[in-house]
C-alpha cells in the first residue's frame, strides 16, 4: 500500500493528524476513534499508537499544534483590534484545531509541548493587550478581547450568526464590531 509505504518514511503522524481533523471538521471529536484513523492512514490499527500513545495524545498534539498556529497568525498583528480579527480567522481557518483547543477534558492540558504552545499564544494576546490599555488594566481588557474574539469565533463556527453576518466577511463584521463597542475618542 501507498500509505502504508509513506508512513516508513515518516508521514504517519501527519497522515493521522490530517485524518483527525478531517473527522474532528465534520463529525467533531466525539467520532474519532485511533482504529478508523488507521484504516483511513492504510497503516495496522496499532500503528497511530506509537506517535500518540492514545487518543487523548492525539488531542493533546492536535491541540498543541493549534496553539502554535494561534501563536503564528497572531504574531503580525498590528493592534488589538488586528488580533481579535486574526483570532476570528484562525478559527475560520482551522476549525477542528479551535474545537479541542479549548475542551481541556480531550487532552493532557499538563503536556510540556500543550504548554508551551499555549503559553506562547498567550503571550501574542497579552501583547495585542497592553499595546492598547494601561497596565493595571491589561488583565480586565485580555479577558474582554478574549471573550469577544473566541465568542464570534464559536458563534460563527456553529453557523449561529449566519444571519447576521450574510455575505459579508466575518472579518470585517468582527471590525465593525470592535469599532462599535470601542470607539477610540476619535
Amino acid at each position: 500500500m501507498t500509505r502504508q509505504r509513506a508512513y516508513h518514511h515518516g508521514d504517519l503522524r501527519r497522515a493521522v493528524l490530517t485524518a483527525a481533523l478531517d473527522v474532528i471538521r465534520t463529525d467533531g471529536p466525539a467520532a474519532l476513534s485511533l482504529r478508523d484513523l488507521a484504516r483511513r492512514a492504510g497503516v495496522s490499527h496499532a500503528a497511530p499508537a506509537h506517535h500518540f500513545k492514545d487518543r487523548a495524545g492525539l488531542l493533546t498534539a492536535i491541540a498543541a499544534e493549534g496553539f502554535g498556529l494561534l501563536a503564528a497568525s497572531l504574531g503580525d498583528a498590528t493592534d488589538l483590534r488586528d488580533a481579535g480579527v486574526r483570532y476570528v480567522r484562525f478559527a475560520m481557518d482551522h476549525p477542528a484545531h479551535f474545537q479541542v483547543m479549548f475542551q481541556p477534558d480531550l487532552h493532557r492540558p499538563e503536556d510540556p509541548a500543550l504548554q508551551e504552545a499555549r503559553s506562547r499564544a498567550g503571550d501574542r494576546l497579552r501583547e495585542a493587550v497592553t499595546g492598547a490599555v494601561d497596565a493595571d488594566d491589561a488583565r480586565l481588557a485580555g479577558i474582554a478581547a478574549w471573550s469577544l474574539a473566541h465568542g464570534f469565533a464559536t458563534l460563527l463556527l456553529t453557523h449561529n450568526l449566519t444571519d447576521p453576518v450574510g455575505d459579508r466577511a466575518p472579518e470585517d463584521v468582527f471590525r465593525s464590531l470592535t469599532g462599535l463597542l470601542f470607539r477610540s475618542g476619535d
